[in-house]
């Protein structure tokens, strides 16, 4: 990129946001904080008006605005990835919104731009399971964010999968995240004093409350999201060798059941390692592994895989 069109870049990400760190606009160029000084420096010299505050960030007057923004071919292209995510991992709230927001852009593409987005649309698909609708059309997307934005602790009620009955609780929301083909609601439960990861097509019913949270009082979703993965030194309570040819199908799913490390054992197998303590899960997604597996420890999990098989056994040949 060249610097007349990282300036001018540089000045759409300042209305971007109310405040714009400098590390922000070096990390995305990749360039250094001396360079983004002189950058900003060059459009306030060329009639920006950029305001800053010593060790918080840049900001534009309140008077301010770019012309409306031309879009590039392959930015173009990138809203129907956008526009294919959100229709397929969203709830119909937040797809109406998105598809409201899509409209307004295109209104603004020139009449190329335009026709590259129609030819994209019917040729770019997500498939990710069944679409939210087909079991419920609102999982509170809207009102989950809402919430984090303003710090408003939700009551809602939870269906545990291991509960029989729900239950209420209260909950003070940092943040939100898909994974394993769910939304996740990661908060604060004032009812076990404790961060707690709650599957969000689970949440029966949700209630904003009129009571705040002070956002400094918790961790970040990141740093959440960090907390729950086990340390390169953690001592692994699961052990087990797995046959090479079998490893490869296991992909990334492993760093979700708590993988640390691997050994090789011999030509053919190897063994791996794990942190994790909610074992019943960790045996289903064992036995997608068939008899290309074997359990060295905890003896426990070892039961319980057994168990499984037994029940298995029962149903399929009884």
């Amino acid at each position: 990129m060249n610097r007349l069109d990282r300036l001018h870049a540089i000045l759409i990400q300042l209305q971007s946001k109310k405040i714009v760190k400098a590390q922000e606009i070096a990390d995305r160029f990749e360039i250094s904080l001396r360079t983004v000084y002189r950058d900003v420096k060059s459009l306030e010299e060329s009639g920006v008006p950029i305001g800053a505050e010593a060790g918080i960030g840049y900001y534009l007057s309140d008077n301010y605005n770019l012309p409306p923004v031309m879009f590039t071919h392959e930015e173009a292209a990138a809203l129907i990835f956008g526009e294919k995510l959100v229709e397929k991992m969203s709830d119909l709230r937040v797809r109406k919104d998105f598809e409201s927001a899509v409209m307004k852009i295109k209104a603004i593409l020139r009449p190329t731009e335009k026709d590259l987005f129609e030819k994209l649309h019917n040729h770019i698909a997500v498939y990710n399971g069944a679409r939210l609708e087909e079991t419920r059309s609102s999982f509170h997307l809207y009102e989950l964010q809402h919430a984090i934005a303003n710090k408003q602790v939700l009551r809602i009620c939870y269906q545990s999968q291991n509960a029989d009955v729900p239950q209420e609780r209260e909950v003070e929301v940092i943040g939100l995240c898909n994974y394993s083909n769910h939304w996740h609601l990661i908060a604060w439960c004032r009812l076990r004093a404790d961060y707690r990861d709650f599957r969000v097509d689970r949440i029966l019913a949700l209630t904003a409350i009129d009571d705040y949270y002070q956002d400094n009082s918790h961790l970040s979703l990141e740093e959440y999201m960090q907390s729950q993965m086990p340390s390169a030194d953690a001592e692994p309570n699961i052990s087990m060798v797995v046959h090479k040819d079998r490893r490869k199908y296991m992909g990334d799913t492993k760093f979700w059941y708590g993988f640390l490390k691997e050994e090789e054992v011999d030509e053919n197998h190897v063994r791996m390692c794990f942190v994790n303590n909610e074992l019943k899960g960790f045996a289903a997604w064992v036995l997608n592994t068939g008899c290309q597996a074997r359990i060295e420890k905890p003896a426990e999990l070892l039961d319980i895989v057994r168990d499984y098989v037994k029940q298995a056994v029962k149903t399929y040949l009884e």
